[in-house]
């Protein structure tokens, strides 16, 4: 039997996409609407594939959190165009190469971003200098207006990183013993108080005899900030749920929402909710 909702929404979330594609030049210009400043630091990794939803993803931050002191693209690949797009969101905006980000790094790190886009990422997280408070997120990460809570968690005095959860573990095996899987961590936005100790989970990555897979970043993201106490962002609000991937509409596309990562069974949906892409 055919899904006719399902089918209806990605057609949507295409033909959406298409359009704010084609638009970016004039939807750069448009000004924010915020005057909330953030003692906060933000950094993205993307590539030209991911230009769409880089650009709605920082102005649905910007609109709805405020403004940090630096918003961040790292860019695996972006033209100069591109970036200049990038770059005329806001003035906190600022593009940076991949390469000249990432230095300093073990070489096997060098060598899994060579092999896996994972790679790449890790990298950039573990470039991140963290000398304030600092937030990671992945360019398919959508904030929504009740996102004006995580200021609170800015300003919070505490050493504590906050973590978006997992619904399904992901981990490479290899380098994680099963008394350590428990609440699994996602590894597309995270809020760093402080600089991460990550020698535990590097000295793991360094023994593996394999090359490392697809799922070793994000474990090794997820021991460290278990070892380091990192606390969960509420489930509720912070959506990693899928369950309404063959519904037309969008679930979680409300007035409690803070944020939803949109990953790839889902993907369509980022662009099904035209009423958030400011």
């Amino acid at each position: 039997m055919v899904n006719i909702g399902y089918r209806v929404a990605r057609l949507q979330g295409k033909i959406t996409r298409a359009l704010y594609l084609r638009r970016i030049p004039q939807i750069v210009n448009r000004p924010i609407q915020q005057e909330t400043q953030l003692d906060l630091a933000v950094y993205a990794l993307s590539c030209p594939r991911d230009l769409p939803e880089q650009v709605a993803s920082i102005r649905s931050f910007l609109s709805s959190v405020g403004i940090p002191e630096q918003f961040t693209i790292i860019s695996d690949g972006y033209s100069t165009k591109e970036c200049e797009l990038l770059e005329k969101i806001h003035p906190c905006v600022a593009v940076i190469s991949l390469q000249e980000f990432t230095r300093g790094l073990p070489q096997k790190i060098y060598d899994y971003a060579a092999i896996n886009p994972m790679g790449k990422k890790l990298a950039a997280i573990l470039s991140i200098p963290c000398d304030r408070v600092s937030i990671y997120t992945d360019s398919d990460i959508l904030f929504f207006p009740q996102a004006t809570e995580l200021k609170n968690l800015v300003d919070l005095a505490n050493p504590n990183a906050y973590y978006l959860p997992d619904i399904d573990p992901a981990f490479d095996l290899r380098i994680i013993q099963e008394s350590e899987r428990k609440n699994p961590i996602n590894g597309g936005f995270i809020l760093f108080k402080k600089k991460p100790n990550w020698d535990f989970a590097m000295e793991r990555f360094l023994h593996l005899q394999e090359p490392p897979n697809y799922f070793t970043e994000q474990t090794m993201m997820h021991l460290t900030l278990h070892r380091e106490g990192a606390k969960p962002f509420p489930k509720a609000r912070y959506i990693m749920w899928r369950d309404d991937e063959f519904l037309f509409r969008d679930r979680y596309a409300n007035q409690e929402t803070v944020l939803r990562h949109y990953v790839t069974p889902v993907r369509h949906k980022f662009w099904c909710n035209p009423q958030y892409l400011v």
